[in-house]
């Protein structure tokens, strides 16, 4: 048993993360969470997403959060970011690595990872 200070800190911790994924923010990435998803490793990808978020101060901007079946099962995890004024950008067969790119390239830097898109790997 946990005591209540490390139950109160877990809980600290844990609602930052809760905020990041329910914001209403200019950006929104979206991550497919369905039983399909899970299976294919959406979890850690949505993991290193609000983490990568969180590490580099874009919170206040930008929202992680779920959604359940996108619709395209062979291709989970599917990771979709939605911007204002743009097309909605979908990644699929995301890892964690590549899920910090996404952030990295496509939130910070603006540039889409194109590779890593439904059309990219549709062409192949």
């Amino acid at each position: 048993m946990k005591s209540l200070e490390e139950l109160a800190k877990i809980r600290e911790r844990m609602q930052s993360k809760v905020v990041l994924r329910e914001g209403t923010n200019t950006t929104r990435i979206v991550v497919g969470m369905a039983t399909c998803g899970i299976a294919a490793g959406a979890r850690p990808v949505l993991n290193a997403l609000v983490e990568e978020v969180a590490n580099r101060n874009l919170n206040d901007h930008v929202a992680v959060t779920q959604t359940g079946c996108i619709g395209m099962c062979r291709y989970e995890p599917i990771v979709e970011v939605f911007e204002n004024d743009k097309e909605r950008v979908t990644y699929v067969k995301v890892t964690p690595e590549m899920a910090r790119e996404i952030v990295e390239k496509h939130i910070v830097g603006g540039k889409p990872v194109v590779e890593y898109t439904i059309g990219a790997v549709d062409a192949k």
